[in-house]
């Protein structure tokens, strides 16, 4: 997507350039010198949300035994991650349901497993989601793996960075074309197409952890998390006035 501010001139990256530009009222063409500029810049931004999933798996003696025991588990641990600020209600989804036979042994044993996975808004608050979902029966965690959410505000201001290290290189190039910059003819974000997470760094005490089947206690403190941060890479080209 262009944001174009006023076509006078063609694009040509990291040039100086002539053009005829017809005035008006005037028969003659004047000519207006330009600075071609492209640049790219990542900046650093704090992650702010994270993704977890959590399941239960149980063990009965029939289908529908283990599925009512795993359903009835899962609805406490829902209930449990929604108290955590940063966990809406559109933030918490159902996934795979699954029942199976467990071995060949008889009697019969049924294995239920059920999930969900949990955006959390509010990033510091991960190692918290872990010991409150594991409180309630989880039998299960994933997680967390931390992103930006507010991928506008990380979108603008790579761009801005994007274009302060293009003024700067036109500044340059004026110079050794014994000018200066004027106003901004032409603007084009280039290639991006919204946030490009190019780097994430990220730690925490837990990735994958299975419990017995009872309730686990609740652990204290919380396993320790770092929601870390991301670079992101915008592009620019712009085309200056050269005065």
């Amino acid at each position: 997507m262009s944001r174009r501010l006023l076509v006078l001139a063609v694009l040509v990256a990291g040039a100086v350039a002539l053009v005829p530009v017809a005035s008006a009222g005037a028969a003659e063409s004047a000519v207006v010198r330009t600075v071609s500029v492209t640049a790219t810049a990542a900046v650093t931004v704090p992650n702010d949300s994270a993704r977890l999933s959590f399941g239960v798996r149980l063990e009965r003696r029939s289908r529908g035994a283990a599925l009512r025991a795993t359903s009835a588990r899962l609805r406490r641990v829902i209930a449990a991650v929604r108290k955590i600020p940063g966990v809406e209600a559109g933030d918490v989804k159902t996934s795979r349901i699954a029942v199976r036979k467990v071995g060949r042994d008889e009697p019969a044993v049924y294995r239920a497993s059920q999930g969900i996975s949990v955006i959390l808004e509010q990033a510091a608050n991960a190692g918290r989601l872990v010991q409150r979902g594991i409180a309630a029966g989880a039998t299960g965690v994933s997680g967390p793996f931390y992103f930006v959410g507010d991928t506008e505000a990380a979108e603008t201001k790579a761009l801005g960075a994007a274009f302060d290290e293009a003024k700067a290189r036109a500044k340059a190039l004026a110079a050794k074309a014994g000018g200066r910059l004027g106003q901004v003819l032409e603007m084009d974000e280039g290639e991006i197409r919204g946030l490009e997470v190019v780097e994430t760094e990220s730690a925490t005490g837990v990735k994958e952890v299975y419990a017995p089947p009872a309730a686990a206690p609740v652990p204290a403190p919380p396993p320790p998390t770092k929601p870390g941060t991301s670079k992101v890479r915008a592009t620019v080209h712009v085309i200056f006035e050269l005065l």
